[in-house]
């Protein structure tokens, strides 16, 4: 049995036999509802090229040493390291584990009306934060005005600070008014009654969150009626807007959040000593809190679980947790049924973020709208899906999301644009947001799916990767369902771009840890599915480095499938045949290169299969330049080379010897020379590749077949474009030694 001839770069393409190698076998792509001229331009994305896009839009959670575990495009330096099969930072991805807590003050909405407690009071002066200054100041306008309009984010202790003014200016009790009070009747609710028992005068109000529209605002003479009749009764009034609030010929005063270390430190004093709070303080597990920009009804509970530490009541374990358990706490409360504090389209804002997490926010928010008309298809079935065109300003969505924008490079095909992005101010948002959803909430499962769907037939790198990273995650949580219903359709899908998709979710999801990928692979690799074939071929030249062994094996039993029963040479798979050696030159440049280098010389005649397959997959990493589009960037494999014989490696002798092999094969000399002919020109323009090729092709001759084949390459090889002959071709000529 002779071995299939190369037609293109680096890929066996020809059946076992001498007859003359026949067209590719590609299959057709056919998907319903496609349309036929779409389906037409369906082609399989150079291979190169696609893992370039896996890296660069991966998001950050999985995008640390990604340009390692990827291979990266170099295979010297140091980028040999493997990272781990770790998550960065604390994610978790099991079971759930609750906390509860109750913070002293007034959070988000519980409190309707009523009067607060003065022990409450008391307690929240004690551990108030903020510059003393700015407490002087709007004690100060308070006293003057009587009223005063706070305005801030949510969750940025600007009602703690409503109510620590009132306390401090003794205008006490404090009642609480009804956040639904509408602004023109403001004055009205200021009735001067207390509750309890006797007749007190109610001298101090806060109107928290008060909900303002652009048809019923807040103006100016609801402003003055309150006054006068807070004149009346000799009492004050703290109202707390959010910064999208309707005012008109209003003055709102800004309230910023404190820095929450101080807040921690603050609260800290309240439960114990100094000198055990700034021991407390130092923990790394207090560090990584501080990191995480909890929100301050977070820190004050935190500050309260670390005095029980300290009273030796809770373990460090428990400390360590809090911050991860408070998070989960935070996404469960996002997706309750309740919507008057999220609406549904918030909430398919969120998902759609922990997808996008750190991608431009313009599209993170149009997809999202995507994935809020087929949540309400889901909700309300056979109702026309309404989207509003404008809606929540980008602020408020951030804010409601702990996310915060800025602006940054995004990769593209034609090179780094400036874009606006948005991402959550916790890394660990995205895992947890997403595990819950896919197994906490499974009625939204088949709008997710259908989102996903449409996002792996999206035109842009970026939204299919996403798509393949969200998918990652929930194979993570809920690997039987997730290959089901989603990544098993793709990848048997007649449509390329749908089983790229499936080669990114499966690889994704090993990198996050998920079990048995590697055995998903294996059985897909000698299954009789040409596109589970295809999918488990290009999956393990991304996984590879990792095991290299196991996926080189499914590679070479993959090669040996397509010479079994191969009754007419018509039949041979040249497509699979290329699959299969890119996805040898990807191992070979792969930070495991020594190890893959040393099982492809071990296993090299094992049989013609493996033989085309080593051979062809070598001269197709040859062509793959350091540098991509650097004229002057060394050939990887070269600089590969140059480094281990400069440290005395053994891998210089493999690849060298892999050299002669290549170039001796009557299938793949034409390839070989060709490829060595790019290394000539890239060193008449490149003075580090002159002398690594110099160095190199010495060990090129060890028969007078050998130098006759190298010195007529170099003593005819014509320039590029039609120029003069290289001057470095004489030049390498004299480094041969005659034979």
């Amino acid at each position: 049995m002779s071995e299939p001839q190369a037609e293109r770069p680096g890929s066996p393409s020809g059946p076992p036999s001498d007859a003359p190698a026949p067209e590719a076998q590609a299959e057709q792509p056919q998907a319903a509802g496609t349309g036929e001229e779409t389906e037409e331009r369906d082609q399989p994305q150079d291979v190169w090229a696609a893992r370039r896009d896996l890296v660069d839009h991966s998001p950050r959670t999985m995008n640390i040493g990604a340009r390692t575990r990827f291979g990266g495009g170099t295979v010297h330096g140091d980028q040999n390291n493997l990272a781990g099969n770790q998550i960065t930072g604390d994610v978790f991805l099991g079971g759930k584990t609750e906390i509860h807590w109750s913070v002293a003050g007034l959070t988000g909405s519980a409190t309707v009306s009523g009067e607060v407690p003065p022990r409450r009071l008391e307690r929240l002066d004690a551990s108030f934060t903020a510059a003393e200054k700015t407490v002087g100041e709007l004690l100060d306008r308070l006293r003057r005005d009587r009223v005063l309009v706070l305005s801030g984010t949510r969750f940025s202790g600007r009602r703690t600070a409503a109510l620590v003014l009132l306390h401090r200016l003794g205008a006490v009790p404090v009642h609480v008014l009804d956040r639904d009070t509408a602004p023109g009747s403001l004055a009205d609710r200021l009735t001067g009654s207390g509750s309890g028992t006797g007749e007190r005068q109610v001298r101090g109000y806060v109107l928290g969150d008060l909900a303002t529209r652009r048809g019923n605002p807040l103006r100016e003479p609801h402003l003055l009626a309150a006054r006068d009749r807070l004149a009346e009764q000799d009492a004050y009034l703290v109202v707390t807007v959010g910064h999208t609030a309707v005012l008109e010929d209003v003055t709102a005063v800004p309230w910023r959040a404190p820095a929450a270390a101080e807040v921690l430190a603050a609260h800290l004093r309240t439960h114990v000593d100094p000198d055990t709070a700034t021991g407390l303080l130092r923990l790394p597990a207090v560090t990584d809190f501080l990191a995480r920009g909890h929100r301050l009804r977070e820190t004050a509970a935190f500050a309260r679980l670390l005095a029980r530490y300290a009273a030796g009541e809770v373990t460090e374990e428990q400390i360590t947790a809090f911050s991860r358990i408070s998070l989960e706490n935070q996404v469960q409360e996002w997706f309750e049924e309740d919507e008057s504090t999220l609406h549904l389209r918030d909430k398919a804002f969120l998902v759609a973020l922990a997808a996008f997490d750190g991608g431009p926010y313009a599209l993170t928010a149009e997809l999202s709208d995507l994935l809020y008309r087929f949540l309400l298809d889901t909700q309300h079935p056979g109702r026309p899906a309404e989207v509003p065109v404008f809606g929540t300003h980008i602020d408020k969505r951030l804010q409601l999301a702990r996310a915060e924008g800025y602006e940054d490079d995004e990769h593209t095909e034609w090179g780094p644009v400036t874009q606006f992005k948005a991402k959550f101010l916790d890394e660990r948002v995205p895992l947890v947001l997403l595990r819950l959803v896919w197994t906490g909430h499974p009625s939204a499962r088949p709008a997710l799916i259908e989102w996903l769907r449409r996002l792996a037939d999206d035109g842009r790198p970026l939204v299919r990767t996403r798509a393949a990273a969200t998918v990652a995650v929930l194979a993570r949580t809920d690997l039987p369902s997730a290959m089901a219903l989603v990544i098993e359709p793709w990848a048997t899908s007649r449509l390329f771009r749908h089983r790229l998709v499936a080669v990114n979710s499966l690889t994704l999801a090993h990198l996050v840890g998920t079990p048995n990928i590697p055995r998903i692979l294996d059985g897909w690799s000698s299954g009789d599915d040409r596109a589970l074939r295809w999918v488990a071929a290009r999956a393990y030249a991304l996984i590879g480095p990792e095991l290299p062994g196991q996926a080189l094996a499914a590679l070479r039993e993959a090669a040996r499938s397509l010479y079994a029963d191969l009754a007419e040479p018509d039949e041979f798979d040249l497509e699979m045949a290329g699959e299969l050696s890119d996805a040898v030159a990807l191992l070979l440049l792969s930070p495991a290169h020594d190890q893959v280098l040393k099982e492809l010389l071990t296993h090299l005649d094992d049989d013609p299969a493996v033989n085309a397959l080593t051979l062809n997959g070598f001269v197709n990493a040859c062509e793959h330049q350091e540098e991509d589009g650097d004229p002057a960037g060394r050939p990887t494999v070269l600089a590969w080379y140059a480094d281990a014989a400069t440290a005395g490696g053994e891998a210089a002798g493999g690849l060298a010897f892999l050299w002669r092999r290549a170039l001796a094969d009557r299938h793949t000399t034409r390839l070989a020379l060709d490829a060595l002919s790019e290394w000539v020109l890239t060193a008449d323009r490149s003075p580090g590749t002159e002398w690594a090729l110099a160095a190199l092709l010495p060990q090129l001759v060890t028969t007078p077949t050998e130098y006759q084949r190298l010195s007529h390459l170099l003593r005819t090889m014509p320039g590029r474009d039609g120029a003069p002959p290289p001057q470095v071709a004489a030049r390498l000529l004299t480094t041969l030694p005659p034979r």
